[in-house]
């Protein structure tokens, strides 16, 4: 079974040319982008959003210009962009998920490379357009942007980039009045960030999140897709507390603890008996089947518990017990026994407790999640110091960053903390990944949530989810977080 799903992830697909119009025909309910129509990938600050088209493989259609960028009034809906300087775009387009089609190569990376370019040198770009069955050229001009820092900044650079505190007061202006940001990755990534500031406008931020979070969560709860909540919570009410160690949250995370300790599968006699109708090929078969792990709901429920997932109580595990709660080590072991069990001879971190193949790999986000739970691992033991092989794998196939299962945003985070844990790594995922970073800026400094294999959180949001991951990736450098390493101090 596991050998047939595979294949369906490594077989060449263009995924983006569906019958049924997707992605192109999915729509942002709210914000700047609900007046595009469609999900279609943003040229940096351009203002321009165009789709990509079996019948102009080599060009890309405009589809939506915004009123308050350089192409307005220049770029009509309908052109064809064929090219840059004078030139065609050399190679058609690659748009696809699997390991030889991660990625939008083509005129997609082309044309980041042309905007890069010019920003840095402060140059119009000179697009080449198609209209009206002829070419001409079109000048656009665009602010002096340096190019995105942090893999500079991971090798002993430490220059801030000038969109982290952009970004910051972005999430603040869209933090809900509840305190949160709306789901579990925004929830996530959001206050980690901001808790690189110092400034008291972010440290507010910071605050009303930690304090919903506090609010949300108890020993107990019937909730549903629950531990994802759970997770986020954990994470950032333990660096918050590493952070200020103020006392009334220890509390809080002894909720949370006492929840994901009930919650996690151990044992067969938590298996939902409706898993033999629902979900026959999911049922372990054995006591350690997903042994150790966790999945959207408490114990076994659905299909069971996942490497996300896991990985991500595994690391709560590790901050938790750095803040002074008293971990159940053999409940921890068991986390990272499921993840060793993820694990291919390469490292690379399937979807549950069963390895792929020992050279196979596909998105990051979950081996990412696994670099960095062991990376936080307090016990000595077989689990000690294998986070490198995690990080190098990442390193080692950085193009599958920007298309991930399920969330983006949380594949996208968590696979560049991950690569952290080795700066070599992290500056080659940054490197090959500029194309997604140079699109995906929109004119007002947020980011945007470009086309991918799964729109998960797309439609409510297209922007929010994107900025608070770059958000957290900017802040990666500044080591304000144990997750970074920040080291702790004595108090």
């Amino acid at each position: 079974m596991l050998a047939s799903a595979l294949l369906l992830f490594i077989v060449p697909v263009q995924v983006h040319y569906h019958p049924n119009g997707a992605p192109w025909n999915q729509r942002a309910a709210a914000g700047p982008d609900a007046e595009v129509p469609g999900w279609f990938y943003n040229l940096g600050a351009t203002g321009i959003r165009c789709e990509l088209t079996e019948e102009h493989p080599k060009a890309l259609l405009v589809r939506h210009v915004f009123s308050d960028s350089p192409s307005h009034k220049k770029v009509k809906i309908g052109d064809l962009i064929i090219g840059s300087s004078g030139n065609v775009f050399k190679e058609s387009h690659q748009n696809g998920y699997g390991m030889d089609v991660f990625g939008a190569q083509g005129p997609i990376s082309e044309i980041a490379e042309k905007i890069q370019i010019c920003q840095n040198k402060g140059r119009a770009l000179p697009l080449l357009i198609e209209r009206d069955g002829k070419r001409r050229v079109i000048k656009l001009k665009l602010k002096k942007r340096k190019s995105f820092l942090p893999g500079k900044a991971s090798v002993g650079k430490t220059e801030e980039d000038p969109r982290l505190p952009i970004l910051l007061d972005y999430l603040i202006k869209h933090q809900r009045e509840d305190g949160s940001w709306g789901s579990p990755p925004h929830d996530t990534f959001a206050p980690l960030a901001l808790m690189s500031s110092s400034e008291k406008r972010h440290r507010d931020a910071v605050l009303q999140n930690v304090r919903m979070h506090a609010r949300t969560t108890k020993s107990k709860d019937n909730s549903w897709l629950i531990n994802w909540r759970y997770m986020s919570a954990g994470i950032v009410l333990s660096e918050y507390y590493l952070q200020t160690r103020e006392k009334w949250v220890i509390p809080e995370l002894q909720e949370v603890y006492d929840f994901l300790i009930q919650s996690q599968y151990v044992d067969l006699i938590q298996l939902n008996p409706k898993s033999h109708e629902t979900h026959p090929h999911a049922v372990p078969k054995t006591p350690l089947d997903s042994h150790g792990g966790w999945g959207h709901n408490p114990g076994f429920e659905g299909y069971g518990p996942i490497s996300m997932l896991t990985a991500q109580g595994a690391l709560v595990f590790g901050l938790m017990k750095r803040c002074g709660l008293n971990v159940d080590r053999e409940r921890h072991d068991a986390a990272y026994a499921f993840l060793r069990r993820a694990s291919g001879d390469n490292f690379y971190v399937w979807y549950e407790d069963q390895a792929a193949g020992p050279k196979d790999w596909a998105d990051m986000g979950r081996t990412g999640t696994a670099a960095i739970a062991f990376q936080m691992n307090p016990w000595e033991g077989e689990h000690q110091g294998i986070s490198l092989n995690y990080a190098e794998l990442i390193g080692n196939h950085p193009e599958s960053f920007p298309d991930t299962h399920g969330s983006p945003v949380i594949g996208m985070a968590f696979g560049a903390l991950g690569a952290f844990c080795d700066p070599p790594s992290f500056k080659k995922l940054m490197s090959k990944n500029q194309w997604w970073f140079t699109l995906s800026e929109c004119q007002d400094g947020s980011f945007y949530y470009q086309p991918n294999r799964d729109n998960a959180g797309y439609g409510a949001d297209s922007r929010i989810s994107a900025s608070a991951a770059v958000a957290f990736i900017l802040s990666l450098s500044k080591r304000a977080l144990a997750i970074t390493g920040k080291k702790s101090d004595s108090r």
